[in-house]
Parts: structure tokens; C-alpha cells; sequence
């Protein structure tokens, strides 16, 4: 078997949670097309159709909605943790840290068998890590952390937690298509790193954490971070053409965002999450950050190389000007992917569980037979 790196084509599994056809753009979760999804459906129903392949019933999404809700708070220990590390420690190791932690504080931790114990720990994860995230941000300006509440939703409790002000509906809306959008996708590397974790007949915990680690990397979860940084360095709708000649044009640097490993089309997620970076533009006043996305991406589609190579933006690119429209500091981008992404790694870990050792071969093309040598004849 050709070697042609990165596992590509391997297929490892078989899932139900998500679909993808990257020739056509097409993403579904368990049947259901993402552009249907996304503007009519909450973060928790979609959290609630990966674990059962289908949509709850009312009163099913508000036993889940309410239980998210009231689990979501952290141990004092883990708060004062997260008080104790310097104000610049990445966002993403404060998130792994976390974590890590709150495994301690499970009595359960070490049952590694029980499916229905690992989806009520999944549920409580998915609240903890948003009132991390939340608690993060506050607590690396100097701020103290704000508890959420149990009469919101996933989204709204993250806008409320972020400054205590009764939640804004356009951001809130905004925040939960790209939690429903980002919720899952495949067999990507942090999905694959938690499988294989759990495969070794380790803890839920442990999973996540993996998840969180390979998410950190700027291959994976790191994209929409520098494209914000990009946008930024641009500065104004007027540099948009000089500095594409310069820098792209050139070769020195490519444009973050535009292209995906998968989708050869339009990236499905990208045009939802452009109108509500609309929306929030128009609500914050703040255009110019959209207006340079905008005017990149239009400029990049008319230069043959994008076109001939089928380039397009991802979900990274106008997920970068949602999340800053937001208000969230650069280095909070990827932990928001994560406060989404623990609902798929959530689902895959818990179809893993009792599963055989996840053990590829790997193709040796070192030396052969070679004559050992005493050291004192080296």
C-alpha cells in the first residue's frame, strides 16, 4: 500500500453522526443537511441528535437544555487553578489544564465501560468547558469569573458569562450556528486522537483532552486565529489589493482560510456564518473587519491559481470575524471551536468505547541487516 501521509483515504470507522462530500460541499449530521440545521435548530438539539440520530422532542431538548444548565459550574479548586497561571499561558493549554482537572472531581472517572455514565459526563463536560472558556476570558484580564445560569442555553450562558449583562440576541444567535456548525465533521485529527485514546480503554476525560490537544494545533483548530491576525494586519478595505499583490501574489505568505483538506467547493458553513458576520456587523457597527473578508475573498476568486485549485473559504474564515465581532480576545478563537467540537468528540468516544486497539501498521523504509558494533570499536 502507497504511503501518501496523513492517512489519506484511510477509512477507520463507520459512523452516523456526519456526512461529508467535499467535490459538492455537502456536510449532514445523521441525515439532516447543515444549511437546514443551522439557522433553525439550538446547539443543544444538535448535541442531542449525534448521541441518538435524531431531533429531540420538546420536552427531551429541555430536559438536556436544563441539564447542560445546571452542571455547568467548576469546582472552586479548578477556578483557583486557573487564577494561579500567568495571564499570557496559551488559552487552549488553560482549557487542557481544565479539564484534566475536573476528572479528579469525578467519582466515576475510572468507569470506562458504561455508555449511558459517559454520555451524562459528556453533557456535564459540554456545560464545564463553555464556563471555562467564559471564566478564562474574564480571569486573564484580572476579572472575576461569572457562574451561569440554569435558565439559558449554551450560547447565552457564554455571552452572559463573558460580562453578567442579560445576553444579546444577535450575538447569542450568532454564537450558536457556529456551535451547531463547528459541532462536528468527520474523522478529523482531534475526532481521530480521542478515539484512538478511548480505544486503549481509557477515561472520557482523557478523550477530550486528547481532542483538545490535537484541536490546538494551528493545522487544525488554529485557522481562524490567523485569519483574524491577517485581516488585522491588512488594516483597511484599501489594502486589500496591495497587499494581496505583495504578499500572496508573491508567494511569501498564502491567505489563511481559503481551502480545505476535504472540500474541493464551497465550504457549506462558510456562507451561514458570512450573513450572521453580517448581522453582527451591522449591530456593532463594525464593518471594516467584514468588509476586508469580503473584498480578500473576492479578490482571491478572480486569480486563476484559486480558481484552477478549487480554492475556497472554509468555515475558518468568516468564523474568524464572527468571533471577534463577539468580543472575544484571538487567543479565545480555538476554545470556542472546542466548546462546540465536545459534542462530536463526545459522540465518537462513546460509539469507540469497547472497541478493538486502534494499531495501524506503519511502512518501514529504514535500513536492513546491519552489523552490530562494540562501542569500543565505533
Amino acid at each position: 500500500m502507497t504511503n501518501k501521509g496523513g492517512l489519506e483515504e484511510a477509512i477507520v470507522a463507520d459512523i452516523n453522526t456526519s456526512y461529508i462530500d467535499g467535490s459538492i460541499g455537502k456536510l449532514i449530521y445523521s441525515g439532516y443537511a447543515i444549511e437546514d440545521l443551522a439557522e433553525t435548530t439550538s446547539f443543544e438539539e444538535i448535541l442531542f441528535l449525534l448521541f441518538n440520530t435524531r431531533l429531540p422532542k420538546p420536552k427531551e431538548y429541555e430536559s438536556l437544555r436544563s441539564t447542560i444548565a445546571a452542571e455547568a459550574s467548576i469546582p472552586d479548586a479548578v477556578i483557583n487553578m486557573m487564577k494561579s497561571l500567568p495571564a499570557a499561558t496559551p488559552a487552549m493549554a488553560v482549557l487542557r489544564t481544565a479539564v484534566s482537572m475536573l476528572s479528579a472531581f469525578d467519582p466515576d472517572a475510572e468507569n470506562l465501560s458504561d455508555k449511558d455514565l459517559a454520555q451524562a459526563k459528556a453533557f456535564r463536560l459540554t456545560g464545564q468547558i463553555t464556563t471555562i472558556c467564559a471564566a478564562w476570558m474574564r480571569i486573564a484580564k484580572g476579572q472575576g469569573p461569572i457562574a451561569p445560569r440554569g435558565d439559558l442555553s449554551v450560547a447565552e450562558n457564554f455571552v452572559y458569562m463573558m460580562s453578567g449583562d442579560e445576553p444579546d440576541a444577535t450575538a447569542c444567535a450568532a454564537l450558536n450556528v457556529y456551535l451547531v456548525l463547528l459541532a462536528e465533521h468527520g474523522m478529523n485529527a482531534s475526532t481521530f486522537a480521542a478515539r484512538v485514546v478511548t480505544a486503549t480503554g481509557s477515561d472520557l476525560h482523557s478523550a477530550i483532552v486528547a481532542g483538545i490537544s490535537a484541536l490546538k494545533g494551528p493545522s487544525h483548530g488554529g485557522a481562524n486565529s490567523e485569519a483574524m491576525k491577517m485581516f488585522i494586519a491588512i488594516g483597511d478595505v484599501d489594502n486589500v489589493l496591495p497587499w494581496f499583490e505583495q504578499n500572496i501574489k508573491t508567494g511569501q505568505r498564502r491567505i489563511m482560510g481559503i481551502g480545505h483538506r476535504v472540500y474541493k467547493s464551497n465550504d457549506p458553513r462558510a456562507g451561514i456564518l458570512r450573513r450572521h458576520a453580517e448581522a453582527l456587523a451591522e449591530s456593532s457597527g463594525q464593518r471594516k473587519w467584514l468588509d476586508i473578508a469580503v473584498k480578500l475573498a473576492e479578490t482571491a476568486r478572480a486569480d486563476d491559481y484559486f480558481v484552477q485549485r478549487n480554492l475556497y473559504p472554509n468555515v475558518d474564515y468568516y468564523s474568524a470575524v464572527v468571533l471577534y465581532l463577539l468580543g472575544l480576545d484571538i487567543d479565545m478563537f480555538t476554545p470556542l471551536f472546542a466548546m462546540s467540537r465536545i459534542s462530536g468528540w463526545s459522540a465518537h468516544v462513546i460509539a469507540q468505547m469497547g472497541g478493538r486497539l486502534i494499531r495501524p501498521k506503519a511502512n518501514y523504509v529504514g535500513p536492513q541487516d546491519r552489523k552490530f558494533v562494540p562501542m569500543d570499536e565505533r
